[in-house]
């Protein structure tokens, strides 16, 4: 039986390559790891979770939203440990898809994604201006965010040229139809770059070429005990979290960009799933299916799944045949490019929409973003994740109460809404304004949930209360 690729999926192949080729150099280099790893992770996304079911036009490899959390794991444990991290994390995805909660992803609040990318944009744009400079960034977020003071000064003035030209190119090249169509922006821009710099032979740094098997490294059996670690779990769920809500959370977007068949969310995890443990058996870096690519190849025509997995193979081909092109890209090129993708990260729109009409996501947005500013990914999502379940507790305990004056037969008093310790102080407060001296009825069929707290509070007052009234009864008498 003969297998024939459409002329559509086949040019939109060769769009999101050449798409991907310096996203997935400038990641790698922005993860502290060999650029050939990112090329990798794009190779494996391309083959293997192109291949699998799940989303047909969703095209797969690294991302700058993992970016961050790539590079602090590889300088807490090391580069050898990334293999066992990546491969860990595509098993978590890999069970989560067979239990079948991949649909699930779309419940969490969409002020805690957004607040995840733009505190990951953040980061990532913070660091990549030391990169723009040829200047070593400090650790800490928050020294990197006052290290900017004076970098001005101690940056080299070429290389934040060559950056800083990237990104105009990055910017302009779109406005000119017929080149963005022959060529994509980050591409020319990365290209224009070298052949400048490579023209006049200026001293700016360049990536370094390792190869492709001196890149790869398999995890050995001694690596596999790592995954015992309370700190390494904890970075294996991160990793699996964050890469599958990306994953899931693009995928609804792609969905809309086209009339096809739609994203199966279960499937398409465990395709991402399969994708990582392959990327961790080559101790290459953890792939998620990316917004741009896959916006690329959509407007590109593609048609079906054979247009993403033919990009990772022009990937393997370009690995394996032009290795060498890779040592001509100035490192302030890559910087430039991440800059603009961390900037896109960051939703702006979003922000201002929340602001005007739901003020508490808003909150939970920026807490999210200053929590991974200032601390890490991990951390920085799960105060996002405590804050918006927090605040929806909050929303949904309303508690009211009613009075209605009977006259000499007391007061009939109905507490209506759900009854939660959040509430019990306003409630409390209510039946306790209720005058002393007169009978009451209290009603709480109109209560939708209450909860032990509220319960034992609400018998307490009640029980107090009779007792108040019979003493009162029998001084009178």
């Amino acid at each position: 039986m003969r297998c024939r690729v459409r002329k559509d999926d086949l040019l939109a192949s060769l769009v999101v390559f050449l798409v991907a080729l310096p996203l997935c150099v400038g990641v790698a280099m922005a993860s502290g790891v060999p650029a050939e790893l990112g090329l990798v992770t794009g190779i494996v996304g391309g083959l293997v979770a192109g291949s699998l079911p799940g989303s047909s036009l969703q095209v797969s490899g690294p991302a700058a939203g993992l970016t961050v959390l790539v590079y602090e794991a590889v300088q807490r444990y090391g580069l050898e440990a990334l293999g066992v991290l990546v491969f860990g994390a595509g098993l978590v995805q890999l069970g989560l898809g067979a239990l079948r909660l991949g649909r699930w992803f779309r419940a969490v609040s969409v002020a805690v994604v957004h607040g995840m990318l733009a505190g990951i944009g953040l980061v990532l744009v913070v660091g990549q201006v030391y990169a723009l400079g040829d200047v070593a960034a400090p650790a800490s977020g928050l020294g990197k965010i006052t290290g900017l003071v004076s970098l001005p000064g101690l940056g080299d003035p070429v290389a934040l040229s060559v950056g800083a030209g990237t990104i105009a190119v990055v910017l302009m090249w779109p406005r000119w139809k017929r080149g963005a169509r022959l060529m994509p922006a980050p591409l020319m821009a990365v290209a224009l770059a070298a052949a400048v710099t490579g023209v006049f032979d200026l001293g700016v740094r360049r990536v370094e070429v390792r190869g492709l098997l001196e890149s790869v490294r398999l995890p050995e059996a001694g690596d596999f005990g790592r995954l015992t670690g309370v700190g390494v779990i904890g970075t294996v769920l991160a990793f699996a979290l964050i890469a599958s809500a990306e994953s899931l959370f693009g995928a609804a977007a792609v969905d809309r960009l086209h009339r096809g068949a739609r994203t199966d969310y279960d499937r398409e995890l465990m395709a991402q799933g399969a994708g990582n443990a392959v990327c961790g058996m080559l101790g290459a870096l953890p792939m998620t299916a990316v917004v741009v690519r896959s916006a690329a190849n959509v407007r590109a025509g593609a048609r079906t799944k054979a247009a993403r997995v033919l990009h990772g193979g022009w990937l393997l081909v370009f690995t394996v045949g032009v290795p060498g092109l890779l040592g001509a890209i100035p490192v302030a090129a890559l910087a430039g490019l991440l800059v603009h993708a961390g900037c896109a990260l960051v939703p702006v729109r979003e922000v201002r929409g929340l602001w005007r009409e739901h003020r508490g996501e808003a909150v939970v947005l920026g807490v999210t973003a200053g929590a991974i500013v200032f601390g890490n990914v991990f951390e920085g999502v799960l105060v996002g994740l405590a804050l918006a379940v927090g605040k929806t507790a909050w929303d949904t305990s309303q508690v009211h109460v009613e009075t209605e004056d009977l006259g000499e037969a007391g007061l009939h008093v109905r507490v209506l809404g759900h009854a939660t310790f959040l509430r019990l102080p306003k409630l409390l407060d209510a039946l306790e304004a209720l005058p002393h001296d007169r009978r009451v009825r209290l009603e709480l069929g109109g209560l939708r949930h209450v909860d032990h707290a509220c319960a034992a509070a609400i018998g307490n007052w009640a029980a107090a209360r009779d007792h108040a009234l019979t003493a009162s009864a029998r001084s009178t008498s």
